[in-house]
């Protein structure tokens, strides 16, 4: 009986403003929150609310036989607080039908994985924690930002008590194997590997639209025909997206709120097909084979490598310096400190800065707020700049403030020595 397993990503960054060169040493405020604001109600109003109400209404036409998961950041969640309690709740209340689970991934979206498994550690801990406060849930299922994912990450993620992780199916690594059953990596003990079945996924992600596209018009009909054919060629079918796929990427005049409503019942109608979430899947499907990925892949572009982010001088650059100042921050314990440094590691600054096609109008620019590349970097590093002499700063008043303590104590110590020997000279 073939599982169908539907996940979507959701995810906002705090966008920096444009942070000029002298508004170093002046400005302490980095982040654009009236863009972060706009682009938030925006989003909200186009995808994240119709999208749920969708979802909770197909939960409950199906009686609990439609089911997904979701992968929320920390920076949504807190700008779900902030500015937009009312698509926070609709997120709640799909976790209250039992149907709806909620995946672990690093907090502010980050690529910590490459630079310090400590500061990884602790943003998905972070994030787990906050999961549970709102939907009262403890996720065993992990999803790297951007289902960035080697060998070496699975062995990690076991040892934090994890039971499965989603990764991109990658067909060379695959051979002449698929997607649609459950992996394994080499070394690993329990953790169970979902991948994406990228064709099929990317069919409804970035091809629904596609007038150009060779099997365009899609409707359900014939997207539960591909589901379908895969009876006897692969036991779960995982459907990976970005949830703003739906009436924002693709718009609600495309009809792809209609799909939606549609796609559970067409699916359904095989008899042996079904839906379940990855802990579910993780539970009753067997590991039938080794996933062997020794270097870095993604779900980003189609190289599905690095590149997206690590790909030029100026994203390499910019990375390094932000986790340069991991031992500063950890030595100031400052809450305001460690957030923006925490919220300037989030992979979204570094994709802006990404020169790959860019002049082809692809899906970069379409994401990035700024007018090229080398703006995103300008900015970046002029805040940078600014926060570092700012920690400085802050780490050398608290060194002092250290020292002034330590003196006195000191010689209380001493006096208090001298007072003993006066007391007993012998």
């Amino acid at each position: 009986m073939p599982s169908v397993c539907l996940y979507f990503q959701v995810h906002q960054p705090y966008r920096l403003k444009k942070y000029s060169f002298f508004d170093i040493g002046h400005d302490h405020i980095y982040e654009d929150e009236k863009l972060n604001k706009e682009i938030l109600h925006k989003v909200s109003e186009k995808c994240y609310l119709p999208a749920n109400n969708k979802i909770l209404e197909l939960i409950k036409r199906h009686e609990g036989k439609f089911r997904i998961s979701y992968s929320v950041s920390g920076t949504a969640l807190e700008q779900f607080e902030k500015y937009r309690p009312d698509v926070l709740q609709s997120f709640i209340e799909l976790s209250k039908t039992g149907c709806v689970e909620f995946l672990s991934e690093t907090y502010n979206h980050s690529l910590s994985y490459l630079f310090s498994k400590t500061e990884f550690e602790k943003s998905v801990l972070k994030h787990r924690a906050k999961i549970k406060e709102h939907f009262n849930q403890i996720p065993s299922v992990f999803r790297n930002t951007e289902l960035i994912y080697n060998n070496n990450l699975s062995l990690d993620i076991e040892k934090m008590g994890f039971k499965g992780i989603l990764c991109e199916g990658v067909d060379h690594l695959l051979g002449n194997r698929n997607a649609n059953f459950i992996y394994q990596a080499p070394g690993a003990t329990k953790l169970k590997n979902l991948l994406k079945n990228y064709r099929l996924s990317d069919d409804i992600a970035f091809r629904f639209s596609d007038k150009n596209w060779s099997e365009y018009p899609l409707n359900t009909k014939k997207y539960a025909t591909y589901i379908h054919q895969i009876a006897g060629n692969g036991e779960i079918i995982n459907l990976f997206m970005d949830y703003e796929t739906f009436g924002e990427h693709q718009w609600a005049e495309t009809g792809i709120f209609n799909f939606l409503d549609q796609l559970p019942s067409a699916i359904l109608k095989h008899p042996d097909f079904n839906f379940k979430t990855p802990s579910e899947i993780i539970e009753y499907y067997p590991i039938r084979g080794i996933y062997d990925v020794p270097h870095f892949i993604s779900w980003a572009d189609t190289e599905r490598d690095l590149s997206a982010w690590l790909s030029n001088s100026m994203q390499e650059e910019a990375m390094q310096k932000i986790f340069s100042l991991e031992k500063s921050i950890q030595k100031l314990k400052l809450k305001k400190f460690r957030q923006i440094w925490e919220n300037l590691q989030t992979s979204d600054h570094f994709y802006y800065m990404c020169t790959k096609f860019w002049n082809d109008g692809d899906v970069h620019k379409y994401f990035s707020p700024y007018d090229s590349p080398y703006e995103a970097y300008i900015f970046f590093m002029n805040v940078f700049t600014d926060f570092e002499i700012a920690v400085k700063k802050r780490l050398k008043k608290q060194e002092k403030n250290i020292t002034k303590i330590s003196k006195p104590l000191s010689q209380a110590k001493v006096e208090f020595t001298q007072q003993q020997k006066a007391a007993y000279p012998n």
